[in-house]
């Protein structure tokens, strides 16, 4: 027996900014699991700015994703039916289901999905503070970074999935938080709801210079540590604010996702104040997952980890949510409910 399977496509790349027509929405079916395979209703899509460069024909750190196939992306739901001795029907997990409403998977294959405990934490959490993004904060933080007690970390796109972890763990490191978020809403909770010291919107501040002058108030000892989720402008200035020997961890360049160039105003800096600067990409180091989501798991069911959630609902909406993801429309983590 068959059901409906409603996926998103992608059936042409951008040239320029991503637009909706580049999706498209189609009816497949998937029918029963076979041996070692687990058929998987995914509750939850994860929508993440990464996919937006995987658009593109272009050499990057990850295959192009295909034209004509299922639009990839993390998922977290439920097992409807297994034919895999470690996993039964009624099983949480999370996955990369991709971008449509049931998934096939081969159980069999090492990392393909994980059993998770939604006992103190929510499901969508998986996909969000104690999923990648997570992880991805923890990477970055403590491994490049590399926090310790009285220093000042900045970290742009604050508000984010990503950023508001980094904040919070740094507080939880004796560290001061600083945030750069885009409008008034965003900066107070930064602020007010997740804990970090200042936060700057970048909104409020156009001009390089006001922009730097407010980025100056909120480091008064300068910047030790720097999350990068935007360069441009935002990185400039941060650039502009380090300390001797500081350290730059280097997640995501959102300001040029569109392919336009997004040069260093004063690559001097670099050398003349012997900065770090690493990028990274968190599924290359896997083992430092169990770590991470040990921590962070442990912080969100006690409470101590604050996330925030836009959540679009049905598959249909996917395309749309996503293209507002990239012109940071959305709150928190951004999420498709499937179910």
């Amino acid at each position: 027996m068959s059901t409906i399977n409603k996926q998103i496509h992608l059936v042409s790349r951008p040239d320029g900014e991503a637009l909706a027509d580049n999706f498209k929405l189609v009816d497949a079916t998937v029918g029963e699991p076979q041996d070692g395979q687990v058929l998987v209703r995914n509750h939850f899509l994860s929508l993440d700015p990464y996919m937006r460069g995987r658009m593109n024909d272009a050499k990057s750190y990850a295959k192009p994703q295909p034209l004509g196939e299922v639009m990839q992306g993390g998922t977290a739901g439920v097992v409807v039916a297994s034919k895999h001795p470690g996993y039964k029907p009624g099983d949480t997990v999370v996955g990369f289901g991709g971008w449509q409403q049931f998934t096939m998977v081969d159980a069999a294959t090492p990392g393909t999905m994980r059993k998770v405990d939604t006992a103190h934490i929510p499901l969508s959490a998986y996909l969000g503070a104690v999923g990648m993004p997570g992880v991805t904060a923890w990477y970055g933080l403590m491994k490049i970074c590399q926090p310790k007690a009285g220093q000042t970390i900045v970290v742009s796109a604050a508000s984010g999935a990503v950023g508001s972890v980094v904040g919070q763990l740094a507080k939880t490191r004796g560290c001061r938080a600083v945030g750069i978020a885009g409008g008034a809403d965003k900066c107070a909770y930064v602020t007010g709801e997740l804990g970090f010291d200042a936060c700057v919107d970048y909104k409020a501040h156009r001009d390089p210079k006001s922009l730097y002058q407010a980025l100056k108030e909120a480091t008064p000892d300068g910047v030790d540590g720097c999350f990068e989720n935007v360069g441009g402008a935002v990185l400039d200035v941060t650039l502009s604010r380090m300390n001797a020997f500081g350290r730059i961890a280097l997640c995501g360049m959102i300001s040029g996702y569109d392919g336009q160039p997004i040069p260093l105003a004063q690559p001097q800096l670099l050398l003349q104040s012997r900065l770090t600067l690493e990028g990274f990409i968190v599924s290359e180091h896997m083992e430092v997952w169990p770590e991470a989501l040990k921590e962070l798991g442990t912080l969100v069911a006690t409470g101590k980890l604050k996330y925030r959630e836009t959540v679009a609902q049905g598959i249909e909406s996917a395309p749309e949510a996503f293209l507002g993801l990239l012109k940071g429309k959305n709150f928190g983590k951004q999420l498709v409910k499937l179910v």
